[in-house]
């Protein structure tokens, strides 16, 4: 009989989810899983014998099993459902191919559940980290089927998985993807490959919610924040507002009827500001805040770029002695939103460019923090499919040169929240074509 090889271009890849929904989740070549052992090493280290002997052995014990690992590429791939409920969803509303990665890289809850990250409807998809705030986040199992379609297949299964990062990479002439990686507590072998009930959007026919990386843009925004005054002010350099925000701060330009043309916020103390100069202002006015000596807006085309969001995930093994302690469960890190994106130094007649945020980023010495609105439209403006990601207080670091040909800037941001508790770094929006 001859010998039965499994190829990784045979392999069938399903996800079932904390609520029982099995999707099926087409993967891409090169996907990885693996699971090592944490052991003890024992060795004698003694003097010789009158014989001039000295035991040199040593003995192992394997201690626990490390959490499982996981990796694997999917395209981003949204659409609107058929609303059949027959391996569909059973709403016409948008969805994504992927959705069950999504949802668990930002929810409590599987999708539809409470702590879900997805809010679908006929408009579009929406994945939201209001729900990420926990100690421990959505958890999936992941089955492998080697061999699929094979008499004989060899099945696998990740049990208690979770996502704890993604990256998005703009490659100029590709596909739009995701790479995910992740953890979980075990890898068995297992007798069958659970059947999807959700395998909408993967058919080899449809190919109508595709992204082309090519047509992605991007807005960069002056970060400007408006507040009201609480109580007049006349001939000071302090002030109080009526609300107050994480976003307002030292070094930034203040603008409004009765303030110098010029003047900066100094210091912060609450919802009390010290500014640089006086000013005579009447209760309940609009001040403008923004970044120092910085364009409202840059025009920027993009050469390529990446999106990282990363749950700094930490599993836990008890250490129970006698025995080989398996995983028990994770719990979350820091949650870092951050990334890049490269464009052509250029100065065009109208407008600022990269060459201009270069200048007012290197130049802006007295602003600690800088804060700006960054939009990637993936896939472009107003075109189906595309997804949207929305982050709405980046600091930029000084973009670096890159000589070639033709001169770039690789522009290097770390999205933040609004306030140290708050859970609005990015948002993603998806929007797809009806499915074939």
């Amino acid at each position: 009989m001859a010998d039965t090889f499994y190829y990784s271009r045979d392999t069938l890849v399903h996800l079932t989810d904390s609520a029982g929904a099995i999707y099926k989740i087409p993967v891409l070549d090169g996907f990885s899983f693996s699971q090592a052992t944490n052991a003890t090493e024992v060795t004698l280290n003694e003097m010789a014998t009158s014989a001039g002997v000295s035991r040199r052995a040593r003995q192992m014990f394997t201690d626990s099993y490390a959490p499982a690992e996981w990796s694997f590429q999917t395209y981003i791939r949204p659409f609107k459902s058929a609303g059949t409920g027959t391996g569909n969803h059973s709403s016409v509303h948008h969805h994504m191919v992927e959705e069950p990665l999504w949802n668990a890289l930002a929810g409590s809850g599987a999708v539809g559940a409470s702590g879900t990250a997805l809010t679908a409807d006929g408009t579009d998809a929406n994945i939201a980290f209001t729900n990420s705030n926990k100690v421990a986040l959505d958890t999936f199992d992941l089955h492998f089927e080697m061999g699929s379609g094979k008499a004989n297949p060899t099945i696998y299964k990740i049990e208690g998985c979770v996502v704890n990062e993604v990256s998005i990479d703009f490659d100029i002439d590709g596909i739009a993807t995701a790479n995910w990686s992740g953890m979980g507590k075990i890898i068995s072998d297992v007798a069958s490959m659970p059947t999807a009930t959700i395998d909408e959007g993967t058919a080899a026919a449809d190919t109508n919610n595709f992204i082309r990386n090519r047509l992605t843009d991007l807005t960069v925004t002056n970060d400007v924040v408006t507040d009201t005054v609480d109580g007049a002010v006349s001939s000071s350099v302090s002030v109080t507002l009526d609300n107050g925000s994480a976003l307002i701060k030292a070094g930034q330009v203040v603008s409004g009827t009765g303030v110098t043309a010029g003047t900066t916020v100094s210091a912060i103390s609450g919802t009390t500001l010290t500014l640089s100069a006086a000013m005579s202002i009447a209760d309940g006015a609009t001040l403008t805040f923004s970044n120092a000596g910085m364009t409202d807006t840059y025009t920027l085309t993009l050469t390529g770029g990446n999106i990282t969001i990363s749950n700094n995930m930490t599993f836990l093994t008890p250490e129970t002695l006698g025995i080989v302690n398996q995983p028990l469960g994770h719990v979350t890190g820091t949650r870092s939103v951050s990334g890049n994106f490269t464009c052509y130094l250029n100065t065009p007649s109208s407008g600022s460019s990269s060459a201009d945020l270069f200048e007012d980023i290197i130049e802006s010495t007295s602003v600690i923090t800088n804060s700006f609105d960054l939009t990637f439209t993936i896939g472009g403006t107003g075109n189906t499919p595309r997804v949207v990601a929305n982050l709405n207080n980046c600091h930029l670091e000084v973009p670096t040169h890159s000589i070639d040909d033709i001169v770039s800037l690789e522009t290097t941001f770390h999205a933040l929240p609004t306030s140290i508790d708050a859970v609005d770094e990015i948002d993603l929006i998806f929007l797809g074509p009806t499915v074939t």
